[in-house]
């Protein structure tokens, strides 16, 4: 969730400036952004995107074993559900 959090940073640092109220906070959600600078917005949203899938990698076959292993062990399907989500991402295909 780090990760998540640091992504999401990077992407309201990005935005900040744009934010419409004179605090230059995002609080309500609005966003002022001429049309010029909406290719280079976009740009670097990508790339903060990209960065943080790039520093992500794959398990490898052991880490699953082992963690596939110390799941049989629990006692129920949630928590067998639960130490897979604490160990990897899960996400749909």
């Amino acid at each position: 969730m780090r990760s998540d959090r640091s992504v999401t940073e990077r992407i309201l640092n990005v935005l900040r400036p744009y934010a419409s109220n004179w605090s230059g906070t995002l609080g309500r959600g609005d966003l002022v952004i001429p049309q010029r600078e909406i290719p280079r917005v976009i740009h670097e949203i990508l790339d903060a995107l990209h960065e943080d899938a790039a520093t992500r990698k794959e398990a490898g076959d052991r880490e699953l074993f082992d963690v596939l292993m110390a799941a049989r062990r629990s006692a129920s399907v949630q928590d067998q559900a639960d130490l897979l989500r604490r160990h990897f991402i899960i996400l749909l295909r």
